[in-house]
């Protein structure tokens, strides 16, 4: 192995003191959000969640000192049999992994479970960021190697999606933030995007005539929003695929085909409608914006939130982990998670474009994509303004796949950016 640089001067220190940050800040929240004043409340313990975050922490730590001292070739050279690795795991999993709430995802390991999707996030970028910075790699005017980094990444998702964890499947498409940059036509993000929206329309107005709404719809975006220069065969081959899909997904909605689940649906209805059934489907939501918004400016304080304690919120050591951040910190304490964050996210990414080699700045591009999408669907869902599909908040959330898989995303990057000086 060649000699590694020196650790202290090579790290990028704010990153890695963000990181820490939202880790010991997260893991107090979870404490909060188990906090019962009137049992004996321990937290070195691993009878309950706060006591075993400390020691998915602890592990999280190894992880970071082996990441950091290991040859920084071993990402760029192995990463395919990463990939490989990773996607067999996953087919794996589909068949050994227990019926947990419907998902098929998790490999029991005694008393833990230890979910493979959470680390295919960075396993995918780096096949991708292999596959982009291989020499004569041109996504902007080569249509095969364009349609092979989207496997790359959409394969994953697949899978993903089979084990029915919709939720991760869909960050695997945050990636597509980073094929932009790297030269993907920004039609194919358009085409992803109405793709959406048009497919939320199709359960919200369950009518055969969002077929036609579609054409119409594709047709004004082909010939008012796209150039000239870009209304050329291939762009009308993706606007047909996509106007056949969009139209096959409409038609399996409305005809009850079960593309999505009842309760998928309804969250996604629950988005347009809180108050369709409050307590019901709508209680998360509706319940999740009240211990926010009683938070106030400065919040109840640290360990005093009622919604908090009395459990008013499902699952709020985990996806609805801001809630507690919102009732207890107020206003002020939200906007620093955010802002920290934000200041996370800008910082990889202006490392990303300092990076000599295109591996790295494609990996770095990958991490901020991943992270960002998080952030944004995560506290969009306890506002109201996302739908429920469990995604975690970054390094806050509880759980030892999540911090461990969050961990190896963001550090692998910081590796990288330690050697810029080292060609891989």
């Amino acid at each position: 192995m060649a000699r590694d640089i020196n650790i202290q001067q090579g790290v990028d220190w704010p990153m890695v003191f963000i990181y820490i940050a939202l880790v010991i800040f997260g893991w107090m929240n979870i404490y909060a959000a188990i906090f019962n004043p009137d049992s004996q409340n321990v937290f070195f313990t691993l009878t309950n969640n706060a006591g075993r975050q400390l020691m998915f922490a602890g592990f999280a730590f190894l992880i970071i000192l082996v990441i950091l001292f290991i040859d920084i070739r071993i990402f760029d050279s192995l990463a395919y049999i990463f990939y490989i690795f990773t996607i067999l795991l996953l087919i794996l999993t589909i068949f050994i992994a227990p019926d947990i709430k419907g998902s098929h995802s998790w490999i029991k390991i005694g008393a833990f479970g230890l979910q493979p999707s959470e680390f295919a996030k960075s396993i995918t970028a780096l096949a991708l960021a292999k596959f982009l910075s291989t020499q004569n790699i041109n996504i902007a005017k080569n249509f095969q190697h364009r349609l092979i980094a989207l496997t790359i990444m959409i394969l994953p998702a697949a899978i993903t999606f089979l084990q029915k964890e919709v939720g991760v499947a869909l960050v695997f498409f945050s990636l597509l933030m980073m094929l932009y940059r790297e030269g993907l036509s920004g039609t194919v993000l358009l085409m992803g995007i109405v793709s959406a929206l048009l497919l939320i329309l199709s359960l919200i107005f369950p009518k055969l005539y969002i077929i036609a709404g579609t054409a119409a719809l594709l047709t004004f975006i082909y010939f008012l929003v796209l150039p000239r220069y870009e209304r050329t065969r291939q762009n009308q081959f993706i606007l047909a695929a996509v106007f056949v899909g969009v139209c096959a997904i409409s038609y399996g909605v409305t005809s009850a085909l079960n593309v999505l689940k009842d309760h998928q649906k309804n969250r996604i209805l629950v988005l347009v409608n809180p108050n369709i059934d409050p307590q019901g489907i709508g209680w998360n939501v509706n319940q999740s914006k009240i211990a926010i918004g009683s938070g106030g400016l400065i919040g109840k304080g640290y360990m005093e939130g009622t919604h908090t304690k009395f459990d008013f919120v499902p699952e709020q050591h985990t996806d609805y982990i801001f809630c507690t951040v919102g009732e207890e910190w107020g206003f002020f304490g939200s906007m620093v998670v955010i802002v920290l964050y934000v200041l996370l996210i800008t910082r990889v990414l202006d490392r990303a474009e300092k990076q000599r080699t295109k591996f790295a700045r494609v990996y770095g591009y990958c991490v901020a994509s991943v992270i960002a999408f998080h952030l944004l669907i995560n506290i969009g869902m306890t506002i109201g303004l996302m739908p429920t599909i469990g995604i975690p908040l970054p390094f806050m959330s509880y759980g030892g796949s999540g911090l461990w898989s969050f961990t190896i995303l963001l550090f692998i990057f910081i590796k990288l950016d330690a050697h810029r000086s080292y060609k891989v």
